[in-house]
């Protein structure tokens, strides 16, 4: 019999900053990861992946401009497995929201950051999301010619 992996959701979202792209990063404790949750019955993990991206940030402009492939990390936390879309928000303001079930927000801090940092930041699970992330998001944008 198979063993059923409990799925998570999540976005890496990305801004436009003024030279390159920013990374929105939470931090829980001492990890630092992409807003992200467990898909709910009777939800796809597309519309898990946007509730959490709300209800963690507070943010719900968000723009899949690059479609909805997604990258998953290998099994983790007793067989969670995480899977990210990558979307693109014009919101810089996120609120870390509390969560009703623990009374308290979810995360300690969030952080814009360039790729570099948030490669520098992020669990070694989650670097190859972020890899497949930075390399969509390059490929996909358009170089300004002079």
């Amino acid at each position: 019999m198979k063993e059923v992996k409990t799925l998570s959701a999540g976005v890496i979202l990305v801004r436009k900053g003024e030279i390159d792209w920013n990374y929105l990063l939470l931090r829980a404790y001492a990890y630092w990861d992409f807003p992200k949750g467990i898909v709910e019955p009777g939800e796809s993990p597309i519309e898990a992946a946007k509730r959490e991206v709300e209800e963690e940030t507070s943010l719900k402009e968000l723009n899949f401009r690059w479609g909805y492939d997604y990258r998953e990390t290998g099994p983790y936390n007793r067989g969670k497995i995480a899977r990210y879309y990558v979307a693109e928000t014009n919101e810089d303001h996120v609120r870390l929201l509390p969560n009703p079930e623990i009374g308290r927000p979810e995360h300690d801090e969030y952080r814009w950051v360039s790729y570099e940092e948030a490669l520098s930041l992020v669990a070694a699970r989650v670097k190859e999301a972020l890899e497949w992330a930075y390399k969509t998001i390059t490929i996909d944008s358009p170089k300004s010619h002079g």
